[in-house]
């Protein structure tokens, strides 16, 4: 990791860039690929399976006997972890049930309004190098408590022409209506526009890499809401020397290990401890499984010494991480005051690998500085706010006058007498 010694701010955003292409360096590809989907249906999607998976399919959907024999596989006491994990992610989204607000804003008026299900939904969970069922839970969850009538699950196949056993009992589990072996921008563009063996959905979730992510973004264009722009993982970490610099280490590769074009960055206020968890870094690195991957990562990520808190919290708003961790002698001081981040994990014993697996809170976060504007997935992610009102003719005489005056104003005489006629009606 390359180190910066109390950087100017007119450096910070040089310094912060991440690792990924723009929009306009994929786009194209990403557009060709939705072509073809809205042309050729499924025709296109097998063929596109066949050049990125390596296999050909007879059947991308995933039948009823392929989950009973995949969840048969996966260990009982993986089973329980995950039914553990599915426990709390409940309750945490459970709470955010809200009631319906209604009220009088005047006499004889009354307005309301209610939460209703995004009836067709369209989870994308990852496969490639390392499957993400923990996604699974993250998007399905919330998508059974919110009452969505379809959830289409897309994951990408391996080279048997299978999706790993652990998402599949996951998504059994979860409530998942329809399980589809798709991957990459042909899966985002069958969701977008439906096949005849993927359904069409009105809302897109889920994380993908680069191409994902532009194909998500593209899918707006047609009329296909998503999540937020969720790209590779990152992770900023906010520690001084109060922390434990091998904590710190392990809780950066957690996120480098994600893949090559993740980032993770330490801000500090100690070049010493800046040194300490550098050299942990490579100590806990050459020991891992996805060695090779992880050290891309750290090859793009940075050390930042600050000299103060209040400088470290700038640097932080400004970057605006998905995965933020403070662990120093002071963390009220950012818990109170940080701005701009994903999901904020606090203190020594508090790893960012408990959001993603089994704390409750969801792990499918805002990338690339959106978290400056965009939320996590949580409850009302899959939900829609839908307002009423209902006005008797005591609230229209009441209320009436006012429109018509503000209708005239704008020019909107139409406006206008859609009220007038229903107050001459009252007066007769």
């Amino acid at each position: 990791m390359k180190t910066f010694i109390n950087p100017k701010r007119n450096e910070w955003k040089s310094i912060l860039k991440r690792p990924t292409k723009t929009v306009d360096d994929i786009e194209a590809t990403v557009l060709d690929v939705f072509k073809d989907v809205k042309r050729n249906g499924d025709n296109a999607i097998k063929s596109y399976t066949k050049k990125f998976d390596r296999v050909v399919l007879e059947n991308q959907i995933v039948s009823e006997k392929e989950v009973i024999e995949a969840s048969n596989n996966v260990a009982n006491e993986l089973k329980e972890a995950i039914q553990l994990a599915k426990s709390n992610i409940e309750v945490f989204h459970k709470a955010q049930i809200t009631d319906r607000i209604e009220l009088t804003t005047m006499d004889g008026v009354a307005c309301w309004q209610e939460k209703r299900p995004i009836q067709k939904v369209g989870l994308y969970i990852p496969g490639g190098t390392a499957p993400l069922f923990s996604t699974v839970l993250m998007l399905a969850i919330p998508a059974n408590i919110a009452g969505c009538k379809e959830i289409v699950l897309c994951s990408p196949p391996n080279k048997d022409g299978k999706i790993a056993n652990e998402i599949l009992y996951a998504a059994q589990l979860c409530g998942v209506t329809k399980i589809v072996k798709v991957g990459g921008i042909q899966a985002v563009a069958g969701l977008t526009f439906g096949t005849e063996s993927i359904p069409q959905v009105y809302k897109i979730f889920g994380p993908g890499n680069q191409y994902v992510t532009v194909a998500k973004q593209l899918a707006t264009k047609y009329g296909v809401a998503i999540d937020m722009p969720a790209g590779p993982s990152e992770l900023l970490v906010m520690a001084d020397e109060s922390a434990n610099a091998a904590y710190v280490a392990s809780d950066l590769l957690s996120q480098a290990e994600h893949g090559s074009d993740s980032q993770v960055i330490l801000v500090t206020t100690s070049e010493v401890f800046a040194n300490k968890v550098n050299t942990e870094v490579y100590k806990q690195l050459d020991i891992l499984p996805r060695k090779a991957i992880a050290t891309d990562a750290i090859n793009n990520s940075k050390s930042i010494v600050v000299n103060n808190f209040e400088t470290a919290l700038d640097l932080i708003d400004k970057y605006g991480p998905e995965h933020f961790i403070v662990t120093t002698n002071n963390d009220g001081y950012f818990v109170e005051n940080i701005g701009n981040a994903g999901s904020v994990f606090i203190g020594n014993y508090t790893p960012e690998s408990a959001g993603d697996y089994a704390s409750g809170t969801n792990h499918t976060l805002p990338t690339n500085g959106f978290s400056k504007a965009y939320s996590g997935v949580n409850l009302d992610s899959f939900q829609k706010s839908m307002t009423f009102q209902k006005i008797s003719a005591k609230g229209i005489t009441n209320i009436g006058p006012a429109i018509e005056l503000m209708a005239e104003a704008e020019g909107l005489q139409a406006h206008k007498n859609a009220v007038t006629l229903r107050l001459k009606d009252l007066k007769s």
